[in-house]
């Protein structure tokens, strides 16, 4: 078994470091982050993804999964040096550099033996280029052996675990063959496809991916919203559309659209990379367009029902730009919220996981602690992230809560049919009108 590093502790890097563990390798992860290795070693997660808690304790304590402040501790005789660093948007859109840059010095300042150093974060294409270039720059005349081999993420939040342990394949890109297949061997064990092909390819093949996912959610909403206008129910006609064996059901769930740390910034990386380098990336930008107005469209359907939002009481359920996870990057429903208070919306919330989170960038929400007291004495209820727990609610108790009984089902979960006919005002996205039966 191999001698891993792992420098990152955020979401790609602690999945990582777990899971390669688990398949017995001996891994250190390291983080700058004293406080966040410190919680680490006390077995406290610093993210929530269901099966990771018993997988890190699990590998500790079976001493396979180590984690430490230190690049010295964490490279010594290490064979693969795995960096999954945050890679942020910048100003521009662009994925700022700055962390895997100092991973690269730092593992060029320690290492003294051969290595093979592995970009594991989402990076621009060419940045497996200008790691090497890094390192030997800093090596200048003390010649370092390694080799850079690109090993993109396909990490779904929620379902990370199985995703690694079972991926669809596992995608490698190195100019030095050899490099590329002592990864493959890592993986073997998974009994998955392998892709090896050059640096460049593997990077883009990340981005294409994440394009493609998001381009599809943003097409179904673009047909949502005509549907809307055209009498016609958007989950039907997605469910004929999936059963076509070209085009597949998965990502056509019409809703609030794409967030989370992956689809925005990637999509917009993408958009800049194009700009730069002299091409029109008009589908990508259609793609980012038609996601922000899903938000808008919300609160110009609940301006509608109410006749103003000024000093009206919404209630959200649901914070976590998906289900089974505390991430609130780019969630839609911080959007929502946003547009709301400004129209001077009162909005109080809940969310089974991600309220920690949300408490420091949502100040004026008054953050509850079921879904029974959002509803109460609301003007409208948002369904803006399809936890579980959401699916089965009392809604007579919430019709009987509310104020005025409007619900916004922003993931299309509730059945209209029902929610109508006990008296809701109910908005779907793409499933026709919102009036309810008369009698």
């Amino acid at each position: 078994m191999s001698k891993i590093c792992v420098i990152g502790t955020g979401y790609v890097g602690l999945v990582t470091g777990a899971c390669f563990a688990d398949l017995g390798n001996t891994v250190t992860c390291l983080d700058v982050d004293e406080t966040r290795i410190e919680r680490l070693k006390q077995g406290i997660m610093p993210i929530y993804e269901p099966g990771l808690e018993q997988i890190v304790l699990q590998n500790v304590r079976h001493g396979r999964l180590h984690f430490t402040t230190s690049y010295p501790e964490a490279l010594k005789d290490a064979e693969f040096a795995f960096i999954a660093v945050g890679t942020p948007s910048g100003v521009d859109g662009e994925a700022d550099l700055q962390y895997v840059r100092q991973a690269a010095e730092a593992i060029a300042d320690i290492v003294d033996h051969p290595i093979i150093v592995v970009n594991k974060s989402t990076v621009p294409v060419g940045t497996g280029d200008w790691v090497a270039e890094v390192i030997n720059r800093r090596r200048a005349g003390k010649p370092l052996e390694f080799s850079v081999v690109s090993n993109p993420e396909f990490l779904r939040e929620g379902s990370a675990i199985n995703d690694f342990m079972m991926p669809d394949r596992v995608v490698l890109g190195s100019l030095h063959r050899q490099a590329a297949e002592k990864v493959a061997q890592l993986y073997q064990s998974l009994r998955c496809p392998i892709m090896i092909t050059d640096l460049r390819t593997a990077e883009m093949i990340k981005y294409a991916s994440n394009a493609f996912l998001a381009t599809r959610i943003s097409f179904i909403n673009e047909i949502a919203n005509i549907c809307e206008e055209l009498g016609a129910d958007v989950r039907e006609v997605a469910r004929g559309m999936g059963l076509d064996k070209r085009i597949g059901p998965a990502f056509l769930d019409a809703g609030l659209g794409w967030g989370g740390s992956c689809f925005p910034k990637d999509v917009k990386a993408l958009a800049h990379m194009a700009v730069l380098h002299g091409t029109h990336p008009q589908l990508l930008q259609a793609v980012m367009e038609i996601n922000r107005n899903q938000r808008r469209r919300v609160v110009v359907k609940l301006r509608k029902a109410l006749g103003t939002l000024d000093q009206k009481v919404i209630g959200v359920l649901g914070l976590s730009f998906k289900p089974n996870t505390d991430d609130i990057r780019e969630a839609p429903a911080l959007e929502v919220i946003h547009l709301l208070e400004n129209e001077g919306a009162l909005v109080k919330a809940y969310d089974p996981q991600a309220m920690e989170n949300a408490r420091s960038v949502l100040p004026r929400v008054q953050l509850v602690e079921t879904p029974y007291q959002v509803a109460e004495g609301a003007d409208a209820l948002v369904l803006a992230t399809e936890w579980n727990e959401f699916k089965q609610l009392d809604f007579e108790q919430i019709y009987r809560s509310m104020r005025q009984p409007v619900i916004m089902d922003a993931r299309n979960l509730w059945n209209p049919d029902q929610l109508r006919a006990m008296g809701f005002t109910y908005f779907g996205i793409g499933r026709g009108n919102s009036v309810p039966p008369k009698g």
